[in-house]
């Protein structure tokens, strides 16, 4: 009775423990989990471990795929195997979580239950439920370059951005407290539109690939900016 006790209750907690499975691509069900392939989420929409959250590098992080749920992780996270009936109960790569439940074992690394810090909110979980999210540029100092990200301004978490490298990414890599800042309005340029977040000496500018994303972003900063927390009504929450 003991050993079905802790089988139901793997199986409810499952997919807190990994959160962000039923996002994007059509997730497995609990039940589905080792008897029917995954769909592998893409490499390219993922920048770090979607379990430790550490980032890749081509040296000493190097992407692996769970069989079971199709995580992309890193070969610290995958380190273990497990028998999937939809390959003929041989044994495979899969993510910690994954062995946990699938073979009921519990690991001395079991991260289940930890506290999530600020920036451990991944961009999935928190774009299915946002106020704005979409892809923006944050330009350099000078201007004239800045890498592209995830941006998230979540409902439940109204008065930061979060800024993501991608879509699928389970943490940020930065957060900008919007509470206090002005929104400028900039000039097009090369074929740029852009605007400011300015408070004090602190200056941050975006550029978006089209005039009604950068006035939706204006609108929805300025908001956050002036502590209003709740959407505008008749608008959807996310973009």
């Amino acid at each position: 009775q003991d050993a079905i006790d802790r089988k139901e209750k793997r199986s409810e907690t499952f997919k807190t423990a990994v959160p962000g499975l039923e996002t994007g691509a059509p997730a497995l069900k609990t039940e589905e989990l080792g008897r029917r392939a995954p769909q592998w989420v893409r490499d390219n929409l993922v920048s770090m471990c979607m379990r430790c959250k550490e980032p890749f590098n081509a040296i000493v992080r190097r992407r692996h795929h769970c069989r079971a749920c199709g995580y992309v992780v890193c070969a610290r996270c995958s380190d273990y195997r497990a028998e999937l009936q939809y390959d003929g109960n041989r044994l495979n790569r899969v993510c910690q979580e994954c062995y946990v439940f699938l073979t009921g074992r519990v690991v001395l690394e079991d991260r289940e239950g930890k506290h999530r810090g600020i920036l451990e909110k991944g961009a999935a979980e928190i774009s299915g439920r946002s106020l704005l999210c979409s892809s923006l540029q944050l330009l350099d100092k000078n201007g004239k370059g800045g890498a592209r990200g995830w941006f998230v301004i979540p409902q439940d978490d109204p008065l930061v951005l979060y800024i993501y490298t991608a879509p699928q990414d389970v943490r940020a890599h930065t957060s900008i407290p919007l509470l206090g800042y002005q929104v400028r309005d900039l000039p097009q340029g090369d074929s740029r539109h852009l605007f400011q977040l300015a408070q004090s000496r602190q200056v941050h500018t975006f550029a978006a690939d089209t005039a009604e994303l950068k006035w939706r972003w204006m609108r929805a900063m300025a908001r956050s900016a002036a502590g209003i927390t709740s959407p505008e009504e008749g608008e959807d929450a996310d973009s």
